[in-house]
């Protein structure tokens, strides 16, 4: 059943006298093979966005078979029934658009970002990968797109300074078998192992219009957009049921403290905690709590280890919000002279101070306002809005949450930042990494257990 969503929501912040007002129309329907279609109409350039979801991501795979969601971020580029190889790229750059395609733990998507008088093009293309894609599959093409990715994983991880920082992180956060427990680019192995039926298989459960969302954001007219996607997308049949994810919670129940040794000049530290789930309770707070500790050069540590000490060339702090739970991540590079035993006992000081001494309300809305001031620029691409809808209906089933979710950083007050400290960053619940220059172990925080990177 069709429904149908026109709405302006207002939110009036008034606590720090702020007053924010976010207009985004939009409609939303579901075709009979389960596509999901969600549409805004936005004609301040003649542009459109078109981006597909697919419900898949890394976290979707099984051990032994892992990178498959990421090996498909290539092979939809590779050419479907009528779509020869390379002509993807080539009609859409003929029409002045352009396009491309990203891979996280929970979820794939492409876009395309077009003048308005293509859209139906980008539909077309769009719609023949979904529904015919595996009639021009060959072992031919797998095998040249996995050796893409083979050395993309090369350049990125096994070649690139510090590299592995993130393959062995992971590894250490969460108990084998655990959906985030491997990276989004798979393993060497299992990228090898890959047979062209399990990439098939894997296609047919994953890519099916009932396991997708696609978002069309511009310069667009409802109705003829409607008819338009209609007329491309009906025919793709409906797909299996996508069986359930393995939710378990992820949880560390001691303090981990490993190294490894890498071609780097400067040793690095990494400190990372278990924390709350995209958009759950405290997500926010943790956002503003990684600002507060390291968002620019007012921020805690960049002042005392970088700028009053001078012990660290640089150090940051993120959330990295996930579905099923994020990571809370501390990074510092010591400078020349300096270990990072030295680096981790201020950084320790600091997360003491502010789990006991809340941080000022100046501190607080500087972290707030640099949020906000990202979130408003998003908004200013069609681009960005067409993904934050799609991204909004995946995790809370409104694709309108702009308002809710930005609302969520002006209810946290200076205490909340202090109690989700306490709560999440916990000394015997942690990951502490260190990456050490070769033949430099010592420069690593103490008590670190070598480890290796081989198989990551």
């Amino acid at each position: 059943m069709k429904k149908i969503f026109l709405l302006v929501l207002v939110v009036t912040l008034t606590a720090f006298g702020q007053s924010v007002r976010l207009n985004v129309p939009y409609e939303r329907f579901v075709m009979k093979n389960g596509l999901n279609v969600i549409l805004h109409q936005d004609n301040t350039t003649p542009t459109i966005s078109v981006n597909t979801w697919y419900l898949v991501g890394s976290g979707y795979e099984k051990p032994g078979r892992t990178g498959f969601a990421h090996l498909f971020e290539h092979l939809m580029f590779e050419g479907s029934k009528n779509v020869p190889e390379g002509k993807f790229d080539e009609w859409l750059e003929a029409s002045g658009g352009s396009n491309n395609g990203s891979t996280n733990t929970d979820r794939t998507n492409y876009f395309e970002d077009i003048p308005s008088n293509a859209l139906e093009l980008a539909l077309f293309l769009d719609s023949d990968r979904m529904g015919y894609l595996l009639d021009a599959m060959t072992q031919e093409k797998l095998d040249g797109q996995r050796d893409v990715v083979k050395n993309e994983r090369r350049q990125r991880y096994e070649n690139s300074p510090y590299g592995m920082a993130f393959p062995v992180l992971v590894d250490a956060l969460y108990p084998k078998g655990h959906p985030y427990s491997w990276t989004t680019i798979g393993s060497m192995q299992d990228l090898s192992a890959a047979s062209l039926d399990d990439v098939k298989e894997f296609f047919k459960l994953y890519y099916a219009p009932n396991n997708a969302t696609l978002a069309i954001a511009g310069d667009i007219d409802i109705p003829t957009t409607k008819a338009l996607v209609e007329k491309w997308f009906n025919e793709i049949p409906r797909g299996k049921p996508v069986p359930p994810q393995d939710r378990t919670p992820a949880q560390l129940y001691e303090e981990k403290r490993i190294m490894f040794e890498d071609r780097v000049q400067l040793p690095r530290l990494y400190l990372a905690w278990h924390s709350p789930a995209s958009l759950t309770p405290g997500d926010a707070e943790m956002d503003l709590l990684a600002s507060v500790l390291a968002g620019g050069k007012n921020s805690r540590l960049y002042k005392r280890l970088v700028y009053e000490m001078q012990i660290a060339q640089d150090v940051s702090a993120f959330q990295m919000s996930q579905r099923l739970s994020s990571v809370f991540i501390i990074t510092a590079t010591a400078r020349v002279g300096h270990t990072l035993a030295e680096l981790e006992t201020v950084i320790q000081e600091e997360i003491n101070k502010i789990k006991t001494e809340a941080p000022s309300i100046r501190e607080l809305d500087r972290a707030r306002n640099q949020y906000e001031a990202n979130f408003i620029g998003q908004l200013e691409s069609i681009n960005a809005k067409a993904d934050m809808l799609n991204n909004y209906y995946y995790l809370t089933g409104n694709p309108d949450y702009f308002n809710e979710d930005l609302a969520r950083y002006y209810a946290v007050d200076p205490k909340d930042i202090s109690t989700v400290a306490l709560t999440y960053l916990k000394d015997d619940a942690r990951v502490v990494m260190s990456i050490v220059p070769k033949g430099k172990q010592e420069l690593a925080a103490s008590n670190s257990t070598i480890v290796s990177t081989e198989g990551k």
